[in-house]
């Protein structure tokens, strides 16, 4: 399921990140790479702050529907 999907507060591993290539390589520099886990800060009209390898990173829906967890 893509992180919109998910609950505020629980901790996702991410399965896969998709997108055009640029579009993965901006979030892969985010830290958004498979494997690693995400927890959900708080979603604000679709717009979402995740945790993501000890930073807070806010993305917007576009980007978020590419990270599969």
């Amino acid at each position: 399921m893509p992180i919109t999907m998910a609950n505020t507060g629980e901790a996702f591993k991410i399965k896969k990140v998709g997108g055009k290539e640029e579009t993965r390589k901006f979030l892969e520099n985010l830290g958004f790479v498979a494997g690693s886990m995400v927890t959900v800060i708080s979603e604000v009209s679709g717009n979402i702050i995740v945790n993501v390898k000890d930073s807070r990173v806010a993305i917007g829906k576009d980007m978020a529907n590419k990270i599969m967890v």
